[in-house]
Formats: structure tokens, sequence, C-alpha cells
């Protein structure tokens, strides 16, 4: 079993920048699929940036690349997502995801754990 804990989230201005954090406990991410999804209210839950553990490799979702960059300390146990420039089309609940193996892709079901969920709030 792998809980996960995210941090960070606020309410900020358009432009501003948040990092938040996803804290692992009960096994370490090493051998995980890391990743970050979002949910808007009365929308689903969207796929925003993953980290592999298997190719080191990145994923993001199109509107949020160049501005969002997802990073993990496997020492920690920790996976991040710093966030430039945001945008009120970014306000969501965001959700830190672990995928064991070489599971964990663009969608959801691909995931065995989820945190509770950080809000970000961005006001024009």
């Amino acid at each position: 079993q792998v809980q996960l804990v995210e941090s960070g989230g606020g309410l900020v201005q358009t432009g501003d920048s948040l990092r938040l954090s996803c804290a692992a406990s009960g096994r370490t991410i090493n051998y995980y699929t890391m990743a970050w999804f979002r949910q808007a209210p009365g929308k689903e839950r969207d796929f925003v940036a993953l980290s592999r553990w298997s190719t080191g490799s990145t994923d993001y979702l199109d509107s949020v690349k160049g501005r969002f960059t997802i990073s993990r300390d496997n020492n920690k146990s920790t996976v991040y997502l710093q966030m430039n420039n945001l945008r009120p089309e970014d306000t969501a609940i965001y959700y830190c995801a672990a995928a064991g193996g070489l599971k964990g892709s663009v969608r959801k079901d691909s995931y065995d754990y989820w945190g509770q969920g950080t809000q970000v709030t961005v006001s024009s």
C-alpha cells in the first residue's frame, strides 16, 4: 500500500506560481510512475503530468507544457509539480497518483493509489 498526501495548493492570481508536493509513505516511489491529475467543478478528472520511473521520461497535458514541471525525489519519496504562469483555467483540485510496475499512463484508471487532493484557485 502507498499513501499519498498532497500539499501546496492555495489561492493565487493570474501569472503567479505554486509548487505542489506529494509525499508518499508505505513504500518508496522508486518503482512507481507518479502523476498529477486535476478536477475542476463539474468536470472529469484530467491528466496533467506524469513521471515514469522506468525511463525517467515525463509527459504533460498540452495546455500546461512550458508552464508546469513534474519532478521527483525518490530519496524523499516526494513528487512535485511546479506550476508557473498560472491561469484561471488551471483552477481545480489537484490529485497525486501512483502506478506500480509498468502501469501508469495518461489514463486515470491505470493508477493504483490516489491522494485526497489539494485545491488550487487562480483568480483573474
